[in-house]
């Protein structure tokens, strides 16, 4: 299916651990590596094609993430004469992608590369979220900069950093009972107060 101006409509897909972390795979047999993606078939909405792909790819279901953003219009690539079958020469350019931003709910262990029979990938890992784009192929490096960087605003706090916060409340709350009391709070090295003492 391909759209008026021979792009295919795609779904990309950049899942997130809890420590903002992206699934990064192994295209099978190669040494490319990329994030999960997929074509939208026939009345298919974005969102649908999203999940089946995600099935496909990955093996999870809805119910082991969540849709944290997606990109606003459609990201293009062309694919290079030499990747294409020569019978879809002249008229396919490429593909034209939504690209969705999920966290993983479930558990490592509920994902599998052999959920299909076609698989994608055969080894995947946590990768820090701005990919290193050399390992991907040439012509998706643009589509993947772009993608990245619409969706990083939508990148919801990682728990260490919600850690930090809130052992942050503590000592304020600490400090207000301190001085609610008549007691000065103990100030750090640095100047900064903390109620643990010096640091």
């Amino acid at each position: 299916m391909l759209d008026r101006e021979g792009f295919r409509p795609n779904v990309g897909i950049v899942l997130l651990n809890q420590r903002n972390q992206v699934f990064w795979g192994k295209r099978i047999r190669t040494h490319s590596w990329q994030f999960p993606q997929g074509g939208i078939k026939y009345g298919e909405t974005p969102e649908q094609a999203m999940y089946r792909e995600l099935h496909e790819e990955v093996g999870l279901q809805p119910e082991h993430v969540r849709i944290l953003a997606r990109t606003r219009d459609w990201l293009r690539y062309e694919v290079p004469d030499h990747y294409i079958r020569r019978e879809a020469r002249g008229h396919y350019r490429g593909q034209k992608q939504i690209w969705f931003l999920l966290q993983l709910t479930g558990r490592d262990n509920d994902m599998n590369l052999r959920a299909c029979d076609h698989p994608e990938f055969d080894a995947w890992r946590w990768n820090e979220y701005w990919v290193p784009l050399e390992v991907v192929i040439d012509f998706k490096r643009d589509v993947y900069q772009m993608a990245l960087t619409e969706l990083a605003r939508f990148l919801p706090r990682a728990n260490h950093h919600n850690r930090y916060l809130r052992s942050g409340m503590r000592a304020h709350r600490r400090e207000d009972e301190e001085r609610s009391n008549g007691e000065a709070p103990m100030e750090a090295a640095d100047g900064e107060t903390t109620p643990e003492g010096p640091r």
